[in-house]
């Protein structure tokens, strides 16, 4: 049953993806990039809230990620997403397919990669390396190791972690990659305490709350500031977040507070869940 499940997800999943090939998208977001960098060279930047879509992404990542790399620039065209399942709704996918980015997709579940290498093998974009696929599970002491056998330790353009949980610790025991941009997802549920869930208790939560896990916004921002970057934006929802590296476009996309991308309804909302766990074990990053 399980099998047939997931052929009727890949049956599913091609009919629904197609509209994102349209060319009319492609050339779109290529005049877009020209606009915001001639609105860089003038000073008259819109928003970075302002300037979020989706064609990918799960929410309007694409769009802010786009934006910032108008900005910046689009010199190191390489990515690695980390608990990317196929790699199609991706961060990174629309950076590949419309901009001619490469780069290392990593998920733990093995169907949701073999499922990403038949999607990028049917999708193939003729400008540009195939980007890479790794079925395994990261960990603190695994992560560098991973990135270095697959060639993309070094300056990358981007990385992307959305593992549910360990996102904290498999950042801060990163070294061998440096990316300009990194998106990351926080817990808002954690509100603007400074804690982290242990790292060995998120290993196996499963006799504790579903919501006892990850970091929170507060401590991701204090490790991006150990590691040398600002936060600069956030999904609408809030949730994730998105860091430069301090030197990069400083004064073009200026640093924000944690609480001005913590606006939308549901943060207020998910923060309640906070009682109901606020006695468990925690650390802080400070």
């Amino acid at each position: 049953m399980n099998f047939l499940r997931r052929i009727l997800k890949d049956w599913l999943l091609y009919p629904r993806v197609r509209h994102k090939f349209n060319p009319a998208i492609q050339i779109a977001q290529r005049q877009m990039y020209h606009y915001y960098r001639d609105c860089a060279h003038h000073k008259t930047l819109p928003k970075l809230s302002e300037t979020g879509f989706k064609v990918f992404s799960q929410f309007e990542e694409d769009g802010l990620l786009l934006f910032i790399f108008s900005v910046i620039g689009m010199d190191n065209k390489k990515f690695i997403e980390i608990g990317s399942n196929d790699g199609v709704n991706s961060n990174c996918a629309n950076l590949f397919f419309n901009f001619d980015w490469h780069g290392l997709f990593i998920d733990s579940d093995k169907w949701s990669i073999k499922r990403g290498e038949k999607f990028y093998s049917k999708h193939p974009n003729p400008w540009q390396y195939k980007p890479k696929f790794v079925n395994q599970a990261v960990s603190p002491e695994n992560i560098n190791t991973i990135i270095k056998e697959n060639g993309y330790e070094g300056t990358i353009g981007l990385l992307s972690i959305d593992i549910d949980g360990n996102d904290y610790w498999i950042w801060d025991a990163l070294t061998v990659a440096e990316p300009k941009v990194v998106i990351i997802e926080t817990h808002n549920e954690f509100g603007l305490n400074d804690i982290i869930v242990p790292y060995e208790i998120q290993i196996d939560n499963s006799e504790k709350h579903p919501a006892y896990h990850g970091a929170s916004p507060v401590a991701m921002v204090n490790l991006a500031k150990k590691k040398g970057y600002r936060l600069v934006g956030a999904n609408e929802l809030g949730f994730n977040f998105i860091f430069i590296r301090n030197g990069i476009g400083d004064e073009l996309i200026p640093e924000v507070s944690v609480e001005s991308v913590l606006k939308h309804p549901s943060v207020k909302e998910s923060s309640k869940v906070f009682d109901e766990i606020k006695n468990l074990t925690y650390v802080k990053s400070t």
